[in-house]
């Protein structure tokens, strides 16, 4: 009976020594290959629900062959190139959940009209002189010469004294002789001077609407300048659709440059033109990617089927030159800081000249959504539709709810893009659908006070971005920057998914914030899935790409109010550094 007893005790023993003692995750090794330990830091795998620290990552040949212990890790590659974190904190790269990075790579040949802290734009006088000394620079008279226009980006009207915008009277003061655009940071609206209403075409007070668009106007009707929704994209492609070579090669690279500082390594292209498309695959075929770009073609753009059909989406998401069409993109509505996002109820505070129940409006009907999202499940493209306003979301989830009665697509990873003011009914439907989102929570900071000020007030402002609703339901959620509508800045993006602290420092909704884990797995790990890319990218794990960012501090051990302030000191791609801070 003893015997017997301690035979058990002992089999007991064992089975718990073999739970509680962590084995490396190793590959064999190619000892003709070299390899890079990196050691000394926080290394932190992003697997599972809870931080998990190791102590060492190998890598060889641009994948993680070891993760464990530095001592096992010097006993099977002892040979290898050491790199000595001094204390720094690893991670698997970030990934883009949603942005727009050749775009960012263009306005970044603009003027920059942002506001503080991010730019100059406190006021109208701050605009025209900002204009006028960018256009008399070197920069301004290459860029005016590239685009036959003066442009400025990323003034914004909440942010500036006379809380409007401004209009072609305004913008006169910059020049009568070239057509100046000036875009609203939201990237919605815009505002053009005299000479470029008068290139439209758009002078008299008869002059109609474009179709989903809206001119703004004059007491006596003539268009005033200031552009909402597709009139502002009807200047917009066709000043920007074309770029000659030399444009193109600049704003790929700016692009990049800008999401690899701030340890992006997966970025996307989330409203691409066909012509964008073609840039991009240019780009790649001359070797000049460095980051992985993911283009999702904007479904109502002439041409923009045929980048999809044959062969041009691959089931198995892979790159050809660092490049790859993911699926589509659609869009519903506007902007709720804008004002142009499609409520199911009024604006807090109309914009001038709007009813008292204003409530936006949507960019097409019922069955052209249904249409839309139809051709997408029917062919199995993955959808990203972006959708602000509750009222947008509905069209969409119905429009969801259509095609997946008719189409078996059960791995589609449909997203929800922005989703500001997604209702809790709302969320709780996507979760039965299978529908995920991408949310910018970045709005707490940027626009929170004007949220609650005039936007939409309490209790809609507090909810905007819920992301531990939507986590909560069992949403595969991920949290972005928009850009260029913010700079990609991942450590404002994790700052605001954590603390959701407004300009003015008030906390928006604090029963929606995540913990800085949870954050961080927005940037990584549900990034990864999101882009059907869980497989090799968004954990460090054995197998996966050797993809990293170092970061200065960790996010999880610091004050959170701190986390905005953590320098990304390098991102390393396939275990070749293309950033380093001071390099």
């Amino acid at each position: 009976m003893l015997q017997n007893s301690s035979r058990s005790i002992l089999f007991l023993f064992l089975i718990l020594v073999a739970c509680t003692d962590q084995k490396p995750q190793t590959l064999d090794k190619n000892i003709d290959e070299p390899s890079t330990l990196y050691h000394n830091g926080d290394i932190i795998t992003m697997v599972g629900d809870q931080a998990e620290y190791v102590e060492a990552v190998v890598e060889q040949e641009g994948n993680i062959v070891f993760v464990g212990t530095l001592s096992e890790a010097q006993k099977n590659y002892g040979i290898a190139n050491k790199v000595d974190l001094n204390g720094a904190t690893m991670l698997p790269a970030f990934l883009d959940g949603h942005g727009h990075v050749y775009f960012t790579g263009v306005v970044s040949l603009f003027a920059n009209l942002l506001p503080p802290p991010d730019g100059p734009g406190a006021d109208f006088n701050s605009i025209v002189q900002t204009m006028t000394e960018f256009n008399s620079s070197e920069d301004g008279q290459w860029a005016s010469e590239k685009f036959k226009w003066i442009i400025g980006n990323g003034y914004d009207d909440s942010q500036l004294t006379e809380k409007d915008h401004p209009k072609s009277t305004d913008l006169d003061k910059i020049s009568t002789e070239l057509p100046v655009l000036i875009m609203h940071q939201s990237g919605h609206l815009g505002s053009i001077n005299s000479k470029g209403l008068e290139l439209m075409g758009w002078t008299a007070a008869e002059t109609p609407n474009p179709e989903e668009g809206k001119l703004r106007r004059n007491a006596d009707g003539t268009p005033n300048g200031v552009l909402e929704e597709n009139a502002f994209f009807t200047v917009l492609f066709a000043v920007l659709n074309k770029l000659d070579p030399e444009v193109e090669a600049k704003a790929i690279k700016l692009g990049q440059e800008q999401y690899a500082q701030n340890g992006y390594l997966t970025a996307q292209e989330g409203r691409s033109t066909p012509e964008q498309v073609k840039s991009l695959e240019r780009a790649a075929a001359n070797g000049d990617l460095y980051i992985d770009i993911v283009s999702y073609p904007d479904m109502r753009m002439e041409g923009a089927y045929d980048l999809l059909s044959n062969g041009g989406h691959d089931d198995d998401h892979s790159y050809s030159n660092n490049f790859r069409v993911g699926g589509v993109k659609l869009t519903l509505d506007g902007s709720p800081q804008g004002k142009t996002a499609w409520l199911s109820k009024h604006y807090h505070v109309p914009p001038a000249g709007e009813d008292p129940d204003y409530h936006g409006y949507p960019i097409m009907s019922d069955s052209m959504a249904n249409q839309y999202v139809e051709d997408a499940f029917k062919n199995q493209w993955q959808i990203l539709c972006h959708t602000n306003g509750d009222a947008a979301i509905q069209q969409y989830l119905n429009a969801i709810e259509k095609a997946q009665a008719q189409y078996a697509y059960p791995d589609h990873r449909t997203v929800i893009i922005h989703g500001q003011t997604i209702r809790e009914d709302q969320i709780e439907r996507a979760a039965s659908m299978g529908v995920d989102a991408s949310l910018f929570p970045m709005h707490t900071f940027y626009w929170g006070d004007w949220h609650v000020e005039s936007v939409l007030g309490h209790p809609r402002a507090d909810y905007i971005s819920p992301c531990r609703d939507a986590l909560n339901a069992g949403l595969n959620i991920t949290s972005h920057h928009d850009a260029p509508v913010t700079f990609p800045k991942s450590m404002r993006v994790l700052d605001a998914t954590v603390n959701r602290t407004t300009r003015s420092g008030k906390v928006l909704g604090p029963d929606q914030k995540l913990t800085p884990y949870e954050g961080l797995k927005t940037l990584t790990d549900w990034a990864a899935y999101q882009y059907f890319e869980e497989e090799t990218k968004g954990t460090l794990e054995v197998g996966k790409y050797a993809d990293f960012v170092i970061l200065e501090r960790n996010p999880i051990k610091i004050d959170p109010i701190e986390i905005n302030q953590i320098t990304v000191l390098k991102s390393i791609r396939r275990g070749e550094v293309v950033f380093e801070k001071g390099n």
